[in-house]
């Protein structure tokens, strides 16, 4: 892990910036929807697009997406989850604090808005549901994972397959009927600001704690080193 994860300070404007923008349409689209919930004045685009991806269920694509009605939500929970596990038993308690901090944080909001709102659900899902349409719960907790994992690991690969897996989940949940397109974009609107905000306060910590972990392998490979030779001093001649 030490060697894998490589996180990188962020500037606090660019954050600030990209943060308010995405709250911002968050927080129009929520608005509508509060102002009327049976109608916003984004239905047809909502409709347009469910029309459209339906039109493409197929036995093949249907069963992928299954699966990633299954991986993204409760799979990616888990998997979250044991990330939190993985950073506590490699020594970065402040980095694992983040991380749960920002699952459970998307999580919290993401229900709240949920029974706030409560928008019906496209009529022809074909995977079980709760209430409540708005934002997408598939969707907040896997862009709050992946946006987690480009963090930690900082490399811009990383962000452009992130960045990717949210698409495919916001793709998958109306593919599904599971969620209207607005749904989906509101819910990228609010996870991904949540999860740079916090890594703004955690960023310092998180990027010190890596650095001591690497000292501290550096260290020991030495020891570990001047240990064999000193047990094996015949190799040295």
């Amino acid at each position: 892990m030490t060697r894998v994860l490589d996180p990188q300070r962020l500037s606090t404007g660019r954050v600030l910036a990209a943060s308010t923008v995405l709250l911002t349409l968050g927080v129009v689209l929520g608005g509508l929807l509060v102002a009327d919930v049976r109608l916003p004045p984004f239905q047809g685009v909502d409709e347009g697009w469910s029309r459209w991806i339906t039109s493409l269920r197929s036995p093949f694509w249907d069963g992928i997406n299954g699966f990633l009605n299954v991986a993204g939500y409760r799979g990616v929970l888990v998997v979250h989850g044991l990330l939190v596990v993985a950073l506590l038993l490699r020594r970065r308690p402040q980095t694992a604090i983040f991380a749960a901090a920002a699952g459970v944080a998307v999580l919290v909001f993401t229900q709240i808005l949920k029974a706030g709102i409560l928008r019906d659900r496209p009529e022809n899902t074909i995977v079980l549901t709760d209430t409540g349409s708005f934002p997408s719960g598939h969707v907040a907790s896997t862009a709050a994972f992946l946006v987690v994992v480009a963090l930690l690991v900082g490399r811009a690969w990383v962000w452009v397959l992130a960045g990717l897996g949210v698409l495919v989940m916001m793709i998958s949940r109306t593919y599904l009927s599971a969620h209207w397109l607005m749904d989906t974009v509101g819910s990228v609107c609010l996870a991904v600001p949540v999860v740079l905000l916090l890594w703004l306060y955690f960023q310092n910590i998180c990027i010190q704690e890596n650095a001591d972990a690497r000292r501290l392998l550096t260290w020991r490979a030495r020891a570990s080193r001047r240990r064999r030779a000193a047990a094996h001093p015949e190799s040295e001649s």
